[in-house]
């Protein structure tokens, strides 16, 4: 099973008003979705498409978190998450002419809540995934990740983890199976400029000498790189209509462990990575099986280096 972790879910609500906001008027717009929110929550929708199960975890609380768990139960996810009494939060994503996001701090999680959720790593297995995505609820001890990880390592369970920083660094000799950091979060993550392909090659290079066993980079709209200790790769797709950059990195995610759980290839991975990302990219809200399917026929992969 896969196993996604949200630790600090939201309902993202999103609007669509006909013209950019105005500061300190009543703006108004017809059009508004709710969806449930969150790094993790997004993989476990990613891989309900591609008819993978998931199990989405983390905390949730109030009627905000409930309606996260019905609207993932709705759709054929599995969720196991600790319910806290603190409200989820709400995020308001403003697609205007540009987007604009307002996202809340999050729930406040008591000790003994964030003890029960590390002890639902205590059953899992060498044959489970832990996804590891976003940021903590605001209160959760700096080394929360670390003490999930270290569960997952007396089990033998394998684990990615999306996010940057200092628990990215600290998770690097575990030896997660994939990290995916974009251009602009691998310059923060080693204080550099990266200007050139090859610059971020190099900086992929050194996350795999620290640990990783994967590197994903993403590059927006010029593909992405793929590097292992066989070789280095470039996936691209033809050029489209960029309609959503929220969630396709989420989706890159997800498409490349729901592959990897199937076939072990890092190359098929990589394939149904860049297609899940960018077929969300190109929809209003994340992909759909058709789009990404469609996309996954327009994927070309070229070896850069290796054997």
């Amino acid at each position: 099973m896969i196993y996604t972790v949200t630790l600090n879910p939201s309902i993202d609500y999103v609007i669509y008003p006909e013209q950019d906001i105005i500061p300190g008027k009543i703006n108004r717009f017809e059009t508004s979705h709710l969806f449930p929110g969150g790094k993790g929550i997004n993989v476990s929708r990613i891989l309900h498409e591609l008819s993978i199960p998931s199990t989405a975890t983390g905390f949730a609380g109030g009627f905000t978190g409930q309606f996260i768990t019905d609207a993932l139960s709705k759709e054929g996810i599995l969720t196991d998450f600790v319910s806290v009494p603190d409200h989820t939060r709400i995020n308001v994503k403003v697609k205007g002419q540009m987007e604009t996001e307002l996202n809340g701090a999050g729930s406040f999680i008591s000790e003994e809540d964030a003890e029960l959720f590390l002890n639902r790593f205590d059953d899992l297995g060498s044959t489970d995934i832990v996804i590891l995505s976003g940021s903590k609820a605001r209160n959760l001890p700096e080394d929360y990740y670390q003490q999930i990880i270290t569960r997952l390592k007396t089990k033998g369970v394998p684990f990615v983890i999306d996010t940057t920083g200092a628990e990215l660094i600290d998770a690097l000799s575990s030896k997660p199976l994939v990290v995916k950091p974009n251009k602009e979060e691998l310059e923060e993550l080693y204080h550099v400029t990266l200007d050139k392909t090859d610059d971020l090659i190099t900086y992929g290079k050194k996350l795999l000498s620290e640990g990783a066993q994967h590197v994903l980079i993403s590059m927006a709209g010029d593909g992405a790189l793929l590097l292992t200790d066989e070789g280095v790769y470039k996936g691209t797709v033809p050029k489209g209509e960029v309609k959503n950059s929220v969630g396709a990195g989420d989706s890159m995610v997800a498409g490349f462990v729901g592959q990897y759980s199937l076939t072990e290839s890092p190359l098929d991975a990589f394939k149904m990575g860049l297609a899940c990302g960018s077929a969300t990219a190109f929809s209003e809200d994340l992909a759909n099986k058709e789009t990404i399917d469609r996309v996954a026929k327009t994927v070309t992969i070229e070896k850069l280096e290796g054997k």
